[in-house]
């Protein structure tokens, strides 16, 4: 147990993040009494003093930890603690140095802590900046490694270079939630529920989902809608003729004349078939994701995905034949005991397929995950990621004519590495950009759906939840649509 001591509490977030990814396997607690703690971290701030120091379970200061050069020894100056940016910047990179001296080891992200790391570069660029003062300023604030710097800028050129034919500024993207999976897999900590369960209630849970969605159809249709993405869950566990309806509804209910991108993710290979592939070209889908996570599968029953590789391969071949030309597969990096082979066969039978793109996860285990609530099971098996094997998956992305276009972080992610996409030119996930680099509004409807709309300055954003559980949804869709109601009041 790491016993964390802040004050005050500001910065919290970047704090326990960088801990947990230094010592990892140890839970944390902060400003709590902890017995016989691993490490002690107290970690002060005021006007004109940033201090931090490392102790044992004794209280005795490990010297040796806390001399960083490059800042003048354990405490640094600044201007005042009521400079944020400056102070938070100040803590991270002393702390960073009594953590890298106290394990031996550096991050490949450095202190980086926010989930979006191309953002920094791009604002830094928006600024003013040359590309080699912006290089320079991220070395010197965030101690990033080389390569995850790389992939920073090229993502933040590849962002710019895809939405400069979008009027993205004034658009808005909509995301539609389907809740429902054939089963429910070992890391996910979305919301879903197994179809065989609800099979019984999905017609009512559309119905609910109508209703949302004409409402929101009034009410935006001023505005210009950019792209649309159906999740989940596994939004083809829907009949065809559920499907068919719902895409039915959007089209009747929203303008799609400016409409940039519509997705479906098709993620399970064993929810799909040709009449479902039939309704998703009729009706204009123009990107689907279908989802191996790996290619290997004793990695696939290990993590409950109940399909086989053959399944995948069909499946793909199947979306080809009906007409999908833009199919992006999904693959996790860190799933329990594979290897680097592993992970390059993943990619070699990926190559056979020829997706237009690739999304590359990094694992990483949530506190809802049936992997984190069954952990003594899965004590002992070897969950390893690094640069090197998220190298691999770039190798072969590169080999496919693919180029990074949009990257995000999550806390808990194996080896300390990231989420990031890949795609042939033309060929890049829109909404992805959209939403994770934070350019424009998203409304979101389904259980468990979270509309984000952002602020003038675009440097924050409101979230209106809806609830996940799939009945309360259905008993309270009037409440859902009236919370959304109640933001357009006040746009009034």
């Amino acid at each position: 147990m790491i016993d964390i001591q802040i004050k005050p509490r500001q910065f919290e977030y970047d704090i326990q993040s960088m801990v947990q990814a230094f010592y990892v396997g140890h839970p944390f607690k902060i400003n709590s009494d902890v017995k016989n703690p691993y490490r002690i971290l107290y970690v002060e701030f005021s006007d004109k003093k940033i201090c931090t120091r490392l102790m044992d379970e004794h209280g005795e200061l490990f010297k040796e930890h806390i001399e960083c050069e490059s800042l003048g020894d354990k405490e640094i100056t600044v201007l005042s603690a009521a400079d944020r940016r400056n102070t938070k910047n100040a803590l991270k990179k002393l702390l960073y140095c009594v953590l890298v001296k106290d394990t031996g080891r550096t991050l490949p992200w450095g202190n980086l802590t926010g989930i979006r790391p191309a953002k920094i570069p791009r604002m830094l660029l928006k600024q003013g900046m040359s590309e080699d003062e912006v290089r320079r300023e991220m070395k010197d604030t965030y101690f990033i490694s080389d390569d995850k710097l790389d992939l920073a800028m090229d993502v933040a050129e590849m962002e710019q270079n895809v939405l400069s034919g979008i009027n993205y500024k004034k658009g808005y993207s909509l995301y539609i939630g389907i809740p429902f999976c054939p089963t429910t897999c070992l890391y996910c900590s979305f919301t879903s529920y197994p179809l065989n369960v609800y099979k019984d209630k999905v017609d009512s849970y559309i119905d609910a989902l109508v209703k949302e969605i004409k409402f929101l159809g009034r009410k935006l249709k001023k505005r210009e809608l950019n792209t649309v993405y159906i999740g989940g869950g596994t939004p083809t566990t829907l009949t065809p003729e559920q499907m068919d309806r719902l895409l039915g509804v959007l089209k009747n209910n929203f303008d799609f004349h400016t409409v940039k991108e519509f997705t479906v993710e098709a993620g399970r290979p064993d929810s799909i078939n040709r009449e479902k592939l039939k309704v998703l070209n009729r009706q204009g889908v123009t990107r689907i994701s279908i989802n191996p996570q790996t290619m290997n599968q004793k990695t696939l029953d290990l993590i409950g995905r109940k399909h086989t590789i053959e399944q995948v391969k069909k499946a793909f071949t199947l979306a080809r034949e009906c007409g999908m030309d833009n199919i992006n597969m999904d693959f996790i990096v860190g799933l329990p005991e594979e290897t680097p082979e592993m992970v390059r066969h993943s990619m070699e039978e990926a190559v056979r397929l020829s997706p237009d793109g690739m999304t590359i996860h990094s694992l990483a285990i949530k506190r809802a995950s049936r992997f984190s609530m069954n952990k003594q099971k899965f004590m002992g098996m070897s969950m390893e990621n690094s640069t090197g094997l998220m190298n691999i998956t770039k190798e072969y992305a590169c080999k496919m004519g693919m180029k990074p276009y949009y990257l995000y972080r999550q806390k808990n992610m194996a080896g300390n590495q990231e989420n990031v996409g890949y795609a042939k030119a033309g060929k890049e996930g829109l909404y992805n950009i959209l939403m994770m680099g934070d350019y424009q509004d998203v409304w979101a409807v389904g259980a468990g759906a979270v509309t984000k709309l952002l602020s003038t300055d675009m440097k924050k954003a409101k979230r209106i939840d809806t609830l996940k559980n799939v009945d309360q949804y259905i008993d309270r869709i009037d409440e859902m649509i009236e919370r959304k109601a109640e933001e357009f009041k006040s746009l009034h």
